[in-house]
């Protein structure tokens, strides 16, 4: 059962999806918004031919992109305003090859510091089953910017 979106999460996800499509890596990979809401976002990809490498399953590298992109999301939505962050850490266990279709990220903050956010994401295949899940660390810092 799903839950409703409540309006400020419908406002939420309606804004990282037009700040994703002034993203040129995310258009270029092809993620989509389903949802964002405190301390998770759900994120979508429909499986193309350039995302497969040479024995017809999706490369890993864009499964840790998929997951670094969409626990990023769910991270921003703990932090201050103006807090900018950065992946520290990424480590991704693969469980099942990703052969096609639709499939989905679903990542959730599992700690917030004053300097770090900690998150998981799981991917999902399809039909269900769990494909990867990661575990990622992100540097948070107030009134600075990644910006030179």
């Amino acid at each position: 059962m799903t839950k409703k979106m409540s309006k400020a999460e419908k406002q939420a996800t309606e804004m990282v999806r037009q700040r994703l499509r002034e993203s040129r890596s995310t258009e270029l990979l092809g993620f989509d918004v389903e949802s964002v809401r405190t301390g998770r976002a759900i994120f979508r990809l429909d499986v193309r031919p350039d995302h497969k490498q040479i024995h017809g399953v999706v490369h890993g590298g864009i499964l840790a992109s998929l997951a670094d992109t969409t626990a990023a999301i769910a991270a921003y939505t703990m932090v201050p305003p103006g807090t900018e962050i950065a992946t520290v850490e990424l480590s991704i266990n693969y469980l099942e090859p990703v052969p096609g279709g639709r499939i989905k990220a679903d990542a959730r903050v599992l700690r917030t510091g004053r300097n770090f956010v900690v998150t998981e994401c799981e991917i999902f295949n399809e039909d269900g089953s769990l494909a990867a899940k990661a575990l990622l660390t992100f540097g948070a810092a107030t009134g600075h910017s990644i910006k030179k």
